[in-house]
């Protein structure tokens, strides 16, 4: 029987989580299940996965910046994002390359420090562009050639939490999680 932790990572794959400062995920396929849910007077609803929350965090402890970014007008997107303390939340975001490239601007970093996770079209340009490409396990096909790796869960499902795993575990910082045993 194989040990599920920690996973075998390719090492060319953890060279490249190692160079990550900036972290990029798309919201709807990505963090959600992609499904868009309507009440009859319109208001939006939309189903995150506490586990990728809490990875969020835990990256965010370990130095990594983040930011949601989607083409979609949501409040229930930056609701989240504030309840995740996050500072980089960009809703109605048609190009999100544009804006990844202008955070990490900001931050004097270049796009080798910069990973992102998306799983559709929309996302294809920043998945081309960054150091670290990652589409869940439901990505649509058309994106899968240009991501560096493909979570085992799909969004919505714990997927974010898969890249998030990957990250700290390059960074060495998964011990030191399970040491402290301590809820971010």
């Amino acid at each position: 029987m194989t040990a599920l932790w920690p996973p075998a990572y390719p090492e060319a794959l953890l060279a490249r989580a190692r160079r990550v400062r900036l972290f990029g995920f798309d919201v709807d396929g990505t963090l959600t299940d992609g499904r868009l849910v309507y009440s009859a007077d319109g208001h939006e609803a939309k189903a995150f996965h506490a586990q990728d929350g809490l990875g969020m965090g835990l990256l965010q402890r370990a130095g990594i910046v983040l930011a949601l970014i989607t083409a979609r007008a949501s409040p229930v997107v930056e609701q989240r994002g504030r309840e995740l303390g996050i500072a980089h939340v960009h809703t109605r975001e048609r190009d999100k390359l544009g804006c990844l490239q202008r955070i990490a601007a900001g931050l004097g970093l270049g796009l080798d420090e910069v990973g992102f996770m998306g799983d559709d079209l929309p996302d294809l340009a920043v998945l081309r562009a960054v150091g670290l490409a990652i589409v869940p396990a439901n990505a649509h096909p058309w994106v899968l050639p240009a991501a560096h790796w493909t979570t085992p869960r799909s969004g919505g499902s714990g997927a974010a939490r898969d890249a998030c795993d990957l990250l700290l575990h390059a960074r060495g910082a998964v011990d030191p999680i399970l040491a402290a045993g301590v809820h971010p």
